[in-house]
């Protein structure tokens, strides 16, 4: 071997280690892994350091950390594509008993309501009519529309809470 041929890989790790791990980690936002692609290119330099222009060790390193940067998102991108589907999740066997016991409670409170307030809420919510419609369906004005989905819409809640 000449003196040429020979790297401080040592010395050169001790300079620069940092500096490539925050180069690396910039490119693969994953210290871990920014820390594994350094080490491969000091790898990489020491198996070849017989083909690197002497001097140049520092380029050497740089551009196998971008490139070993670049593999690791690539191989993260794969992955990525090659995932299966997140299941869909399933619902417990209580969530349709809970819900009819929701909807009941619902049909209920809303029977005790007053014909008009119980008229304006399901004209509004289940059929999803506007407040001139309403009133036109109704025969009565604007104003009162409101005032009973107003009023009804309280007497409901407080009903659901059990407060009536």
């Amino acid at each position: 071997m000449t003196a040429q041929a020979v790297v401080d890989v040592d010395g050169l790790y001790a300079r620069e280690w940092h500096a490539l791990v925050r180069l690396a980690a910039l490119l693969v936002d994953d210290v871990p892994s920014a820390e594994d692609v350094v080490q491969e290119a000091f790898l990489g330099l020491q198996r070849n350091h017989a083909r690197v222009t002497p001097g140049s060790e520092l380029a050497y390193l740089r551009a196998s950390v971008v490139n070993g940067s670049r593999s690791v998102l690539r191989r993260r991108r794969t992955a990525r594509n090659h995932q299966p589907p997140e299941p869909e999740p399933v619902n417990g066997a209580d969530v349709d008993v809970l819900a009819k016991a929701q909807r009941d409670a619902l049909v209920s409170a809303l029977g005790a309501l007053p014909r008009r307030q119980k008229e304006v809420l399901v004209l509004r919510y289940w059929s999803q009519l506007s407040e001139a419609e309403i009133a036109a369906a109704l025969g009565v004005s604007a104003g009162t529309v409101k005032t009973s989905a107003s009023r009804g819409l309280a007497a409901l809640q407080l009903r659901l809470e059990g407060r009536s």
